[in-house]
């Protein structure tokens, strides 16, 4: 596959240098040519200079035959242009930008650009390490009135179902991971310690989520 990352920071040039590793086409655009040192010894993708918003500089790097486009700079403001920029002139199928202000992130993903948001992503990490329920708030969705929570199961809560987290209209189960395979449990499906479950929940609910898991 081919792919545009824009931004050659400590994001991008992992990104980068990772894509290249497996083995797809990239290109990675900075206006700083100096960045590009951070790109491993491995990297064997192109290296472009420019701004990631300026049309000109993205067909230099191919994004008229990217599969996939990302924009890491340091700034909202240059990742929200060149990520749209990316999908709606140049059409390309996935597009996703890293946006620090969770609001202005949630705003994109309504536009059809799929963020990621530090900001959210530390809030529900260190709220996971910090919590002993073992419950974090992966993302919010649409004005915050559903949550996508994460649960591992602790030594108390094996044996039950899934169906004992599920309240119907309040909250269902989305995911299992055991073992590093992921599936989509049934109601029925035995829980197991150490098993991460993921859960589409009202905001409202999340608290009674974690009740429920402490209390299972």
């Amino acid at each position: 596959m081919r792919f545009v990352i824009v931004g050659c920071g400590r994001v991008g040039s992992q990104l980068a240098s990772r894509l290249s590793t497996e083995g797809h086409t990239v290109a990675i655009v900075d206006r700083d040519p100096e960045a590009f040192r951070r790109l491993s010894p491995s990297y064997r993708g192109q290296r472009v200079e420019g701004v990631g918003f300026d049309r000109d500089v993205l067909v230099t790097a191919g994004i008229e035959r990217a599969d996939g486009f990302a924009s890491v700079t340091n700034g909202d403001n240059t990742n929200v242009v060149s990520a749209r920029i990316a999908r709606h002139i140049f059409r390309v199928p996935r597009v996703i930008a890293r946006i620090y202000d969770p609001r202005r992130a949630e705003i994109y993903r309504r536009l059809g650009i799929e963020t990621i948001s530090p900001t959210e992503w530390a809030a529900g990490r260190i709220t996971e390490l910090l919590t002993p329920s073992g419950v974090a708030v992966l993302e919010t969705l649409g004005n915050g009135e559903v949550s996508l929570v994460e649960i591992r199961i602790p030594e108390e809560a094996a044996g039950r179902q899934a169906g004992d987290l599920v309240t119907p209209g309040e909250s269902i189960v989305v995911g299992l991971v055991r073992d590093g395979q992921a599936t989509v449990p049934t109601e029925g499906t035995i829980l197991r310690a150490g098993d991460v479950v993921r859960m589409s929940v009202l905001s409202t609910a999340v608290t009674r989520v974690m009740d429920v898991v402490g209390g299972v």
